[in-house]
C-alpha cells in the first residue's frame, strides 16, 4: 500500500488525537484545555486554523471519540460507516493546493473550516484509504494489558503489536522472560 506523505502526516495527527483520550474517568484528558489544543494544532502543524476557541476544543473532543471508535470498530463495514459519517459531517471539499513549500497535495477540507471538520476530512480520508484497500485490521490497539494507545501498523506483515516496542514491547518481553526464569528456578 503507497502512503503518501500527506497521508502519514494525518495518520499521526489522527493516532496522537485518540490517544489524548483519557483511558477511563480517572484518566487526565490529553486536551483539558484550549491551550493544549493550541499546541496539538502546532506540533501537527495543522494549517488554515484560525482563532480557535472553546467551541473548537469540545468539537474536536467529539470527532475523537468518533475516531476512536474507527480504531475499535471488529470489521471493515462498521468502521467504512464510522469514517463515512465523519468524512460527511465535515463537509468534504477535496482541492489540490501547494502551500508553504509544499509540492501539491489534497487537502479535503473546505477552505475556512473549523479545526474539528479540517481533522474530520483529512484524517477521516487517512483512514479511509485503508479500509479501501482492505488494510483496516492495521487501524490497532497496543496489546499491553496496561496500554490500550491507538496506532496503525505499517509493518510489512502485519505483525506490530504494541504502541511502542521500545516501551510496551520490550516491558512484556522483559516480564515473560523473568517469569521463565523464575520458573525454571522453581
Amino acid at each position: 500500500m503507497l502512503i503518501t506523505h500527506d497521508t502519514r502526516c494525518a495518520l499521526d495527527t489522527v493516532v496522537d488525537l485518540v490517544n489524548t483520550m483519557p483511558e477511563d474517568e480517572s484518566a487526565p484528558d490529553g486536551l483539558p484545555d484550549l491551550a493544549a489544543l493550541l499546541e496539538f494544532v502546532g506540533t501537527h502543524e495543522i494549517s488554515d486554523v484560525g482563532v480557535l476557541s472553546e467551541l473548537d476544543l469540545s468539537a474536536v473532543r467529539k470527532i475523537r471519540g468518533r475516531f476512536a471508535a474507527v480504531f475499535a470498530a471488529p470489521e471493515a463495514r462498521i468502521a467504512a460507516g464510522l469514517i463515512n459519517d465523519l468524512v460527511a459531517a465535515a463537509g468534504t471539499t477535496p482541492r489540490l493546493t501547494d502551500h508553504d513549500g509544499y509540492d501539491w497535495h489534497i487537502h479535503y477540507f473546505a477552505p475556512g473550516a473549523s479545526v474539528a471538520d479540517h481533522l474530520a476530512a483529512d484524517c477521516g480520508m487517512a483512514l479511509a484509504f485503508f479500509v479501501v484497500a482492505g488494510e483496516q485490521e492495521r487501524l490497532r490497539r497496543c496489546e499491553a494489558p496496561d496500554c490500550r494507545r491507538a496506532f496503525v501498523d505499517l509493518s510489512r506483515n502485519r505483525s506490530r503489536r504494541y504502541c511502542d516496542s521500545r516501551t510496551c514491547g520490550n516491558r512484556l518481553h522483559v516480564a515473560a522472560y523473568r517469569a521463565r526464569r523464575k520458573e525454571a528456578a522453581g
